[in-house]
């Protein structure tokens, strides 16, 4: 992680939320889904489920680019890229910025992600194989390099004073976007960023998930004894981050504060996640904060619902926090696994629970495995004054990345 060259780092506050997800579109319908345990498993009707036994997911609906989408033509945009745009435009709103003002000073857009465009990859490979080459639609060609879902934002909000960076760093991406905006603000190397990360439901992924037999049959219900898997979902979040001092002097809304992040890469397995590095991961993000184990109030886990994950995550948390680790949740329970927005969502669930003082609950919940032993705050969210929240983010190829977040009390930049 970077550290910063600038004599007195600044302090990053969030203060614009947008997004896209299977609970809600828009911050206050995501609040009011996380706060009341809300699921968006359905069966999945994006692509051709035929031949698999069980496919359920977490899709979008009712989802219309343009409301959102007003100088880009949206079909020249993927869905991934329509949803990472969508939600800039709506946390820019949500942070009662006039975007005019911004343009002339220097930002960042930093959107991470798994697939990118995958799920025109899927009608590409599909057409190929059925028609042959020469009929693989040119339109969908134009739409899938990955560096759209952030360079699509600066072009629609008129913004060319950015660095527009899309990470593809799977799972954990929207972690590591937001890592890298909060160092870009902090330095001073931008008075602003939009951070998050966007993906679309496709089936290359599900099938991938499907074959290594971690797709649940009906739900996702992570530290559940009878856990089976994830649901692959789709969405997109993106957070508005600004210096504490511009934020005042604006007299913006304030969400939370970002105190640091951890980043790391073990490379010990594709898939299977690693209990030393991932416990290594949350030390470093702690120390970057200055924030002792003792107090954080909530940990917002990767819960991924797999068996291996699950047990995994839990006891690196224990390694880390001591027998008696904070609460701990899984939002994937309610908005499935969304790939690289997965942790970008959760961190506007850790944003909304630190302002609205609720801590969402782990859905589909029925007898905590013995071998994960954390209170999940089983089905029902609780009312809860938080000060430090823990967002994690665990990705295939031994990819962490892990952000601490804090309640702003009123102290002066």
């Amino acid at each position: 992680m970077a550290e910063s060259g600038h004599a007195n780092p600044r302090r990053v506050v969030i203060t614009g939320l947008g997004v896209v997800s299977s609970i809600g579109m828009g911050v206050e319908e995501f609040r009011r889904g996380l706060r009341a345990g809300s699921s968006g498993a359905k069966p999945i009707t994006v692509f051709d489920v035929e031949g698999f036994d069980h496919a359920n997911g977490c899709e979008v609906e009712d989802f219309d680019p343009e409301r959102w989408i007003r100088h880009l033509a949206v079909e020249h945009l993927g869905r991934a890229t329509q949803y990472s745009v969508a939600a800039a435009r709506m946390a820019i709103e949500d942070a009662g910025v006039s975007i005019g003002d911004w343009r002339s000073l220097p930002g960042l857009i930093s959107i991470g992600t798994t697939d990118g465009e995958s799920r025109d990859l899927d009608h590409l490979v599909e057409a190929e194989i059925t028609h042959g080459p020469e009929h693989m639609p040119p339109e969908l060609a134009r739409r899938v390099p990955a560096g759209r879902l952030s360079a699509a934002i600066a072009q629609e909000l008129q913004l060319s004073d950015v660095e527009a960076v899309t990470i593809p760093t799977a799972c954990a991406a929207g972690n590591y976007a937001l890592g890298y905006g909060y160092d870009a603000v902090r330095s001073g190397d931008a008075e602003y960023a939009l951070c998050g990360g966007a993906d679309a439901m496709c089936r290359k992924t599900f099938s991938g998930f499907y074959r290594l037999g971690t797709i649940a049959p009906d739900r996702c219900r992570p530290f559940d004894v009878d856990r089976k898997g994830i649901l692959t979902g789709e969405g997109a979040g993106v957070l508005v981050l600004e210096s504490l001092e511009s934020a005042l002097a604006r007299g913006a809304r304030i969400y939370a504060e970002v105190l640091g992040y951890g980043l790391n890469c073990d490379a010990y397995h594709q898939v299977a996640p690693n209990q030393d590095s991932v416990g290594r991961c949350m030390q470093l993000a702690l120390e970057n904060a200055g924030v002792k184990a003792d107090q954080v109030d909530l940990i917002s886990a990767h819960g991924t619902g797999t068996k291996a994950n699950d047990v995994t995550e839990a006891r690196a948390i224990r390694e880390v926090f001591g027998s008696r680790p904070p609460r701990t949740i899984s939002m994937k329970s309610m908005i499935g696994h969304t790939m690289g927005a997965a942790s970008a969502l959760s961190a506007i669930g850790c944003a909304l629970a630190i302002t609205e003082k609720f801590i969402p609950p782990t859905i589909n919940h029925t007898t905590t495995d013995p071998e994960c032993d954390v209170d999940c705050v089983p089905n029902v969210a609780i009312e809860a004054e938080l000060k430090v929240v823990q967002n994690n983010g665990l990705a295939f190829g031994g990819n962490n990345a892990v952000v601490l977040l804090g309640r702003y009390d009123g102290v002066p930049a």
